[in-house]
């Protein structure tokens, strides 16, 4: 019986003493609390609870994701391509079940739309000199087994039809009748027409490779080698290393592919799809162009009067800029046109590789992540080069307080206004940048960003289109 109210009498320690009753506890206050709070944690953080807690943790993340809603499948878009008059079978040669046809097997997926844009441009003019029709693919950011993949804590589309982005002759679209060719096919198309049985696989094995090779000198040797092979309806390039890869569009080699390019329907035919001009004209308003028509209108030159166009990509390049100062590089093949107003000239650094002194990374980062002071101080310049400009009109994965920051920097210079979001709905906003590319492709003028591939195709767009060199500037 005794050891019965010891044990009683330990339980009942746990809880508050009553000082007003003779035999209370006599314990220290902060004891005593101590007390409450590890009967508390005793009682609430159990190893079942806790484990219940981190298995709920997956339906959390799944609420939070369905919350935002389920990306948009663009079937519409996909019945398009698969209604286009070229996919049948008894169409004559050029096309139809003896047609000649060309497939880049091993093409980039999983990077941004710039990357694998400059890819497809030159696959398809590959194709057009090789007089093949050309397989265009979706673009595509993941592999997984589900339809979407997740990305900045939500939902998009592993995969998006090219027509989403693109029309023109790349996407399906027909060649003017001074450029005969055999029309564009999808890759659902080329399983029908081309099955396993009649491909032909083309490796690349001997071909030129590296970073002394000038673009044409690859683009000749692949026409020349596709030449070999007129035989063959259904040809497909396998290659370990990518045909066409940074060492052609990181540097000055780009510019020798410039003039058959430029001469090239796969350029001068080239469009932004009717959802990216829906987008455009939906803001009409905001981009007040000197005529409306003009922004649907892919021949049009620039027809945003008064707008500048800045590309500011922030986010990975905080990091990645440093790394750029560190290895030496210079801006993109196509940014470096010789007609061009504006030159990179950092200051001369030791080996790459080294840690750059303090002028040259100052350097780098002005010219590729500029602070607000600086991107205020070089609109200003580019206006008083240019004095008919009163609108900005900002391309940037920025975060909105530094947008909003930079809007009121920019309303202090003068600047009447400063564009930083459009209005978009769910299918729009999946191409977003390719809508931000198209306003930058009809602005008065465009600042770009160097080193990006972006820029570099907005400029090489431009270009092609007629606008004066002089308009293109960068950071």
């Amino acid at each position: 019986m005794e050891v019965w109210r010891t044990l009683r009498r330990e339980d009942y320690e746990h809880l508050p003493g009553d000082h007003s009753r003779p035999g209370s506890p006599d314990k220290p206050i902060r004891v005593r609390r101590r007390r409450r709070l590890l009967l508390f944690a005793q009682k609430t953080c159990s190893v079942r609870r806790f484990v219940l807690g981190l298995a709920s943790l997956p339906i959390l993340l799944v609420l939070v994701l369905l919350c935002a809603g389920l990306p948009p499948d663009y079937s519409e878009i996909r019945a398009y391509e698969r209604a286009l008059p070229q996919h049948n079978l008894s169409l004559p040669y050029p096309g139809g079940r003896n047609g000649h046809y060309l497939r880049f097997t091993d093409r980039l997926w999983g990077h941004g739309l710039n990357n694998i844009l400059q890819e497809v441009i030159l696959h398809s003019h590959l194709a057009y000199a090789a007089n093949r029709s050309y397989v265009f693919e979706d673009y595509e950011w993941s592999r997984t087994p589900v339809p979407w993949t997740i990305y900045d804590f939500a939902l998009r589309p592993k995969r998006i039809p090219l027509n989403a982005f693109i029309a023109g002759p790349t996407a399906g679209a027909p060649y003017s009748a001074t450029a005969a060719a055999p029309r564009a096919i999808s890759a659902e198309w080329w399983d029908i027409v081309c099955p396993p049985s009649r491909r032909h696989t083309l490796t690349s094995e001997g071909a030129p490779h590296g970073p002394e090779i000038e673009g044409a000198v690859i683009m000749e040797w692949w026409v020349k080698k596709l030449g070999e092979y007129d035989q063959y309806s259904c040809v497909e390039i396998t290659s370990p290393l990518p045909i066409f890869d940074k060492y052609l569009f990181g540097t000055a080699n780009m510019l020798s592919l410039w003039p058959q390019l430029a001469a090239s329907p796969i350029l001068t035919a080239y469009s932004w799809s009717p959802l990216v001009h829906s987008a455009v004209t939906r803001n009409f308003a905001l981009l007040r162009p000197t005529d409306p028509a003009q922004l649907s209108d892919h021949a049009a030159p620039a027809s945003l009067t008064g707008l500048v166009a800045i590309h500011l990509r922030r986010g990975d390049y905080s990091r990645h800029c440093p790394h750029l100062a560190r290895w030496g590089a210079s801006y993109m093949g196509l940014n470096q046109f010789p007609a061009l107003p504006d030159r990179f000239a950092p200051p001369p650094a030791a080996t790459p590789g080294d840690t750059p002194s303090a002028e040259t990374a100052a350097y780098y980062r002005a010219h590729c992540y500029p602070s607000i002071a600086q991107i205020v101080a070089r609109l200003h310049a580019v206006r008083e080069a240019h004095p008919t400009l009163t609108r900005v009109y900002a391309l940037s994965n920025g975060w909105p307080r530094f947008l909003g920051e930079l809007r009121a920097a920019l309303a202090a210079d003068g600047w009447a206004d400063t564009i930083t979001r459009v209005h978009l709905d769910a299918e729009q906003a999946y191409v977003g940048m390719a809508v931000d590319m198209a306003v930058a492709e009809k602005a008065e003028v465009f600042v770009g960003n160097g080193f990006s591939s972006l820029s570099a195709n907005v400029v090489m767009l431009r270009m092609a289109k007629g606008a004066d060199s002089r308009t293109n500037h960068f950071l």
